[in-house]
């Protein structure tokens, strides 16, 4: 997306007199570039048709006409769709061999050039993963650099995830513009980044863009036409058949190329004087640009001539470059660089009213859906390996599963895009996001339902489920049968809720037991009951369910089956302004970890006390409302990216109902928020579940909240504000994408201090004090911030409307409508304690059992029992996460050189499929010392942990994205302030061991091989 700053241009400005000019001739990397948006204002649709098949036709044709020329390539997606559905055998030839000779450099090389402020590390690396793959297999080639030059701000984990990679350097640009401007200043928009605090050994050079970011600055002093754009501006829906484009920069000729020099070389002083080196990375381009590659080029060739001919007297030098030069004569320098430690670049402004978090929370709706999409992917892929592994020659095709999976992974990675998952995005952009997650959810939920439920081998005599003693007759009852999958590598056990039409039900597993359940009339429908029920599953194990209509709700049936009906209590309407007196009848609601406190006189809650330590804080959850600005004439506006507040929160709503059901598996608490006090329908509801299996392996701890917030009323931004008696200072910690927890400290501006202060929680955030610690982890991003002592407020849904003709254009005005839905687990308890349970909630969060109903309720299955039991299960250490367990299907060797006589011979590698290599990703999820216990490396046996899944024979250890042999990467090494600690690897290659240590924070990738 195009940087909506206008940045003043002193055309006047000369730095001949800076350090850099005065010690050598200045250098100059003219990278030329194409910012090709993988979606926000066009669909990929449109913007195949309309500009992007060109860029690559053109380039490649235009590159291969002067070796010369140079190009870089960063957004897989729309490269992807190009090689397998545009390009000419002769453009791919032709294109191989500019890869080759280093002319076309793929940088960052993912899909898509994904945020970094609401991404999760799981879709982060999916499409880095995806994108490398193909480039790797194709290509032979392994990015080194990135050229993350358009998200919305800079995350610390981002630095961590492209140097465990493989990357040498790493390009970022929109931060902060005050810190920015600073930075310019005092020459410091280079430096080492060493993002985790943890894995200090995983440093990478990092350039900070200057003022002019990643576009040509366009102004010419001597034209009205924007400089340096020879081929205009793109048209859409489609190309000019003239060739003409809108806003075509003035060509170079002899009369105007002095003067295109002197713009030129004036700006690139200006530049160097902000850089410690005589080295300048020019970009040349901007968003669409370079579809027509032959003007681009006709026109800066004899430009670049010019001043390389009369670079004596102008003091510069100019090529075209690709990053990688760029980065090798920095590198060069030999000179000693400052180390920035694991602070982010969160959030980000481009001036004090233009505070860039609105979009933390922006199109809430879609938030939810791509996480779901990732979460049913990461189970989908676990689930097919194993399959894979124990069946390979089971009658679930291998071709048409992995086809499945690759439409989902291709979904979850195009919408990391930093337009896409941000929300900031056009409507009909949304649309297609939503369109393509949703038709490879219903794909991979077909094959879900093959691997559950085909026989794992050709004899069909086995049946998918045993019977039930039932008999054929009339008055049979009816049955549902249910499978639940755990796609972790921990056992669980969890409360599990299935929505049934029929209010009398009893369940058992697959070893025909009954199994405790609950069941109640449902909160979103009075037609429907939730079914709860307990299921204790092993890691990656899946169990089968059968749900019987039948008996008497509330007692045991002869077999010893119960199902506990719940009823409801109601509370009368309280309406905020009767609220004279408060806490005179407070009513508890108690588990083994929790006594909650409810005020009859609000209908609110009151207070939460932590019974292990008997420590009682004072807790009240309810809805308020930021007001924003929809005339620009009036004064600053909220859109899809920014929040700007017209004043301080107020009270969404002006009374609450309250209801309670007392049950024996769950409590729920059922809070309904209504904006005026007569209004018959609720505008805001919070549905609270306080687990109450006592004895049971289900964790007391985890307080579920499921919100319904919507439709907003026009320029509302509506948050769940949590006000606790904990003495945070307004300090908050929230995660950069699930990776690592950041310390958000609140500070005080001139203006917009309410905006300025809010942060992205993408997994998690939490307050606390000396003695307390309040958690909350998400099941989607939200912004959040502590704007008062003791306060946790988190965004939930946003609707604006504003007359900014830019946004009207691209009709970003965010009018959103929907109800939105967000789930939030909070938890309660001492630091310490809090501090050992918020990472795995997190995960489990993310990842929780499948529910997959295989059935309508009808007569009993009179079949065979199958006669076996739930597969071995797979369990690591609570302190390791399996992070990915996946069969990637790229068929390169893992061999570099083996690989490219591959590729050099003319093999299609395309036309095989490699089942047989498991990519496996182990992730410990503690920082060091952040435990006594759980932060200490752990040492595991790769063939014991995966026995369960069969025989290991070989394990290889990867780089992230599995392209390089982790033994073969040599990074650069950069000369920094700081001595270096380089914790001893352990790195297992081949058959040699199977003893794998991970230590805090680390991530180890793996080809397993069984």
């Amino acid at each position: 997306m195009k940087v909506l700053v206008v940045f003043v241009y002193l055309f006047g400005f000369c730095c001949s007199s800076g350090q850099a000019a005065k010690n050598a001739t200045i250098q100059t990397f003219v990278i030329p570039h194409s910012h090709m948006d993988v979606g926000w204002v066009y669909t990929v649709q449109e913007s195949m048709h309309a500009y992007a098949a060109n860029v690559y036709n053109s380039v490649t044709e235009e590159l291969s006409k002067d070796k010369g020329r140079r190009f870089i390539s960063v957004e897989q997606e729309f490269f992807r769709l190009w090689w397998d559905h545009v390009a000419s055998d002769w453009h791919k030839k032709q294109l191989r061999q500019l890869v080759k000779e280093g002319r076309l450099e793929f940088v960052i090389g993912g899909q898509v050039m994904h945020d970094e402020a609401v991404t999760d590390l799981n879709d982060d690396i999916l499409q880095m993963t995806e994108g490398h793959g193909f480039l790797y297999q194709t290509f032979g080639v392994r990015p080194r650099f990135s050229w993350h030059v358009d998200p919305f701000g800079a995350s610390a984990t981002t630095p961590v995830l492209f140097a465990l990679a493989g990357f040498d350097a790493h390009v970022v640009s929109r931060i902060d513009y005050d810190l920015k401007d600073a930075m310019q200043k005092n020459k410091n928009l280079q430096f080492v980044w060493s993002g985790s605090p943890s894995l200090k050994q995983q440093q990478i050079f990092t350039h900070v863009m200057d003022q002019f970011s990643y576009c040509t600055p366009s102004q010419l002093p001597f034209s009205n036409s924007s400089g340096f754009y020879w081929n205009g501006v793109a048209l859409f829906p489609d190309p000019p058949k003239d060739g003409v484009y809108p806003n075509m920069s003035l060509p170079v000729t002899k009369e105007t190329v002095h003067a295109y020099a002197q713009t030129m070389v004036d700006n690139i002083k200006q530049r160097a004087a902000w850089f410690r080196t005589n080295h300048v990375l020019w970009p040349w381009g901007c968003d669409k640009q370079f579809y027509n590659s032959s003007v681009q080029f006709r026109n800066m060739d004899p430009l670049m001539n010019y001043i390389n001919q009369n670079s004596a007297e102008l003091g510069v030098t100019v090529q075209y470059a690709t990053l990688s030069q760029y980065f090798q004569a920095v590198h060069q320098s030999d000179l000693l660089w400052d180390v920035r430690g694991n602070q982010d670049f969160l959030p980000y402004s481009t001036e004090s009213y233009q505070a860039w978090t609105g979009f933390y929370a922006s199109r809430n709706v879609l938030k939810g859906v791509a996480r779901r999409a990732s979460s049913q992917l990461h189970a989908a892929e676990t689930l097919f390996a194993r399959y894979r592994i124990s069946f390979p020659d089971g009658p679930v095709a291998k071709d048409w599963a992995l086809d499945k999976l690759k439409a989902l992974r291709w979904a979850v990675s195009e919408v990391q895009h930093h337009d896409g998952i941000t929300g900031t995005e056009s409507p009909k952009v949304a649309e297609m996001y939503m369109d393509h997650l949703t038709q490879a959810m219903m794909g991979v939920d077909e094959l879900l339902a093959a691997l559950f439920l085909l026989p794992h081998n050709l004899d069909i005599h086995s049946a998918t489920y045993r019977s039930h003693h039932h008999t054929a007759g009339v008055d049979e009852d009816l049955e549902q049968h249910v499978i639940v999958y755990n796609p972790l590598a921990w056992n669980v056990t969890s409360i599990i809720n299935v929505t049934v039409a029929i209010a009398m039900a009893t369940v058992y597993d697959d070893d025909g037991q009954p199994v405790p359940s609950q069941i109640q009339r449902s909160a979103q429908s009075n037609l429907t009951f939730d079914l709860f029920m307990v299921a204790e599953l092993g890691g990656l194990q899946h169990r089968k369910y059968v749900i019987k209509f039948t008996g008497k709700a509330g007692s045991a049936t002869a077999d010893g089956g119960w199902t506990y009906e719940a009823e409801g209590v109601r509370f009368d309407r309280r309406r905020t302004r009767d609220r004279t007196r408060t806490g005179r009848r407070l009513l508890p609601v108690l588990n083994e970890c929790y006594k909650i406190m409810l005020d009859q006189d609000t209908n609110l809650l009151h207070s939460i006390t932590y019974l292990p330590d008997k420590r009682r804080v004072r807790i009240t959850q309810d809805f308020w409302q930021y007001h924003a600005n929809g005339d620009v004439k009036a004064g600053p506006i909220s859109d899809n990216y920014m929040f700007s507040p017209n004043g301080s929160a107020v009270k969404a709503y002006e009374a609450v109902e309250m209801e309670i059901i007392p049950g024996k598996i769950i409590t729920e608490i059922r809070q309904y928020f209504y904006r005026s006090e007569g209004d018959k329908d609720y505008a805001y509801s919070i549905i609270t579940r306080v687990p109450e299996c006592y004895g049971s392996r289900v964790g007391c701890h985890r307080l579920e909240q499921t919100y319904s917030v919507g439709p907003l009323d026009v320029n509302t931004e509506v948050v769940l504000r949590t006000r606790t008696s904990l003495t945070n200072n307004r300090t908050l910690y929230s995660d950069d994408n699930g990776y690592q927890m950041m310390k958000r400290p609140f500070r005080t501006f001139r203006n917009n201090t309410v905006a300025r202060n809010y942060f992205p929680m993408v997994r998690a955030a939490f307050i606390q004090d000396d003695l307390s610690r309040l958690v909350v982890v998400s099941d989607r991003a939200h912004g959040v911030s502590s704007q008062s002592n003791g306060q946790l407020e988190v965004m939930l849904h946003r609707r604006l409307w504003n007359n900014l003709p830019w946004n009207l254009g691209y009709n970003l005005t965010l009018n959103d409508s929907s109800v939105a839905t967000p789930t939030l687990w909070m938890m309660l308890g001492s630091v310490e304690t809090a501090s050992r349970l918020h990472h795995r909630e997190a995960v489990e969060m993310q990842h929780r059992p499948v529910v997959m109903a295989i059935d309508q309720p009808q007569k009993p299955w009179n079949l065979e029992p199958r006669g076996a039991g739930p597969v071995p299960s797979v369990v690591l250490p609570p302190n390791l996460h399996l992070l990915s367990l996946s069969i990637p299907g790229w068929n390169y060797s893992s061999d570099h050189e083996r690989h490219l006589r591959r590729l050099d011979a003319g093999e299609d590698l395309r036309s095989e499929v490699n089942y047989n290599r498991v990519l496996l990703r182990i992730l410990h999820l503690f920082e060091d010392g952040e435990d006594p216990e759980l932060s200490k490396p752990v040492t595991i046996d790769m063939k014991e942990v995966l026995r369960g899944f069969g025989e290991v024979t070989s394990v290889e250890e990867r780089s992230l994205t599995g392209t390089w042999a982790l033994d073969r990467l040599q990074r650069w090494t950069w000369n920094t302030t700081q001595t270096r600690t380089e914790r001893r690897r352990c790195r297992t290659r081949g058959t040699q061991t199977f003893s794998v240590t991970v230590w805090p924070k680390q991530i180890r990738t793996f080809f397993v091989h069984f």
